[in-house]
């Protein structure tokens, strides 16, 4: 969330830098919470005081031999209204708190204001593809090579899923793997995390209350099966104090991720581009807040590495503030180009968080001077394959309806280099 004391010392201020966002809010009914917490707190800490100090009086009336029937009678009823109080104030409290985690985070002060279409490309890699014969599509590919069986899949479990067979499975794998091994180099510790997860984690995420209805839910529970490692990873250090040298924090973990947004009947969406179920290697880091820029730009060279290495033509995109999502104050996506369909396909996104992750989840570090600070969090994808395999295939394709390995894939392939 936010920093309340931003709120409180100049709303309006935050009002501004929330419309680049193209978010609007009214902060008059949590202001006027704030300030009727502030009045019940003091009159409840008067209340408190006055019962202290009859507590005392009775303990001189015992000594004096005096009846304290009343002054009993008093306390009892100061006690029931303090109670009554006290029920009011943590109502406040839950109103406040519902208020704040509605708001999105402040965008970066370099992001243009507006959504997707000011999104800016900042960068390119290599030449758009060429080819001298009628292209096809991933689908088509991959069923021609048997490589994918989307049939058997929907049979299995509906519209939205595919299912990886023989050589398909195994360059889906090469592709985690070779993403693990280019972690491990960097000195990322490797996690394998649980993919079932209650609501506080959603909650520090950033991803609920808001987007509470798309992921997928245990009935009868409070938990969810997570919709990106990143929800987990961003858990490790919930509630906790880190020390100064144990900063920054660099993990990765590979999960399936889970998510309400099977694809849809538009072509750009055909096969594997969107689904309910898909691979995904991610990275955060826990950083000090003015480390924070150092770990975005090592993210992103991290999975413009992957990238770069896999041969494939892509470009980078610096989003626009409204189109940051919802707990993150700046992202660039690297989108990868699908020849069938004619456009770019975002395979990675980076993001950093600044405090408003650990504010949520009380994320903190205690600093040489001994204070105590909130981390800053970052996140990465590295890479998703679902959208990167039709891209390879598509990509690499040749006339002959044969699909080129990508060379760093090679290796783990057990040196097959051309998929026919």
């Amino acid at each position: 969330m936010i920093d309340e004391k931003w709120i409180l010392t100049d709303p309006e201020a935050v009002k501004e830098a929330l419309k680049k966002r193209e978010y609007d809010i009214d902060f008059t009914e949590y202001l006027e919470l704030k300030e009727l917490r502030s009045s019940l707190l003091q009159k409840i800490e008067d209340v408190r005081a006055k019962r202290n100090k009859l507590s005392k009086s009775i303990g001189q009336l015992k000594r004096e031999k005096k009846d304290t029937s009343e002054l009993f009678n008093e306390i009892d009823t100061i006690k029931n209204a303090i109670d009554e109080d006290e029920l009011t104030l943590k109502d406040i409290e839950t109103q406040v708190e519902e208020f704040l985690y509605k708001i999105p985070n402040i965008p970066d002060d370099d992001l243009l204001a507006g959504g997707k279409e000011l999104n800016e490309v900042i960068s390119v890699n290599k030449e758009k593809p060429s080819f001298d014969f009628k292209i096809k599509d991933h689908v088509d590919l991959a069923t021609s090579l048997k490589i994918i069986d989307y049939e058997r899949a929907a049979k299995m479990s509906g519209k939205g899923t595919w299912m990886y067979t023989n050589l398909g499975a195994r360059l889906e794998w090469a592709l985690l793997n070779f993403f693990i091994d280019e972690h491990l180099k960097d000195g990322y510790e490797f996690m394998l995390l649980p993919h079932i997860l209650n609501y506080e984690s959603g909650l520090t995420a950033g991803q609920f209350p808001k987007f509470k209805d798309e992921v997928f839910w245990l009935e009868g529970e409070d938990k969810f099966i997570l919709p990106t490692a990143e929800t987990a990873l961003i858990n490790i250090h919930r509630n906790e104090i880190l020390k100064n040298e144990e900063l920054p924090r660099k993990y990765f973990a590979y999960t399936p991720c889970y998510r309400k947004e099977a694809g849809s009947y538009r072509s750009e969406e055909r096969g594997m581009i969107r689904g309910y179920q898909f691979n995904k290697v991610e990275m955060v880091q826990y950083t000090k807040p003015e480390d924070s820029d150092k770990a975005f730009d090592e993210l992103m060279a991290k999975a413009e590495g992957l990238m770069k290495q896999l041969g494939l033509h892509y470009q980078v995109s610096k989003l626009a503030a409204g189109d940051v999502s919802f707990a993150m104050a700046r992202t660039f996506d690297i989108e990868v180009w699908l020849p069938s369909i004619g456009i770019y396909k975002e395979v990675s996104s980076v993001s950093n968080s600044r405090a408003f992750q650990a504010r949520r989840g009380k994320i903190r570090y205690r600093k040489e001077d001994g204070t105590v600070d909130f981390c800053h969090t970052l996140n990465g994808s590295g890479l998703a394959t679902s959208r990167l395999l039709p891209a390879i295939l598509e990509q690499n394709q040749q006339a002959d309806g044969s699909v080129l390995v990508p060379k760093v894939l090679v290796p783990y392939l057990g040196g097959i280099t051309v998929l026919k």
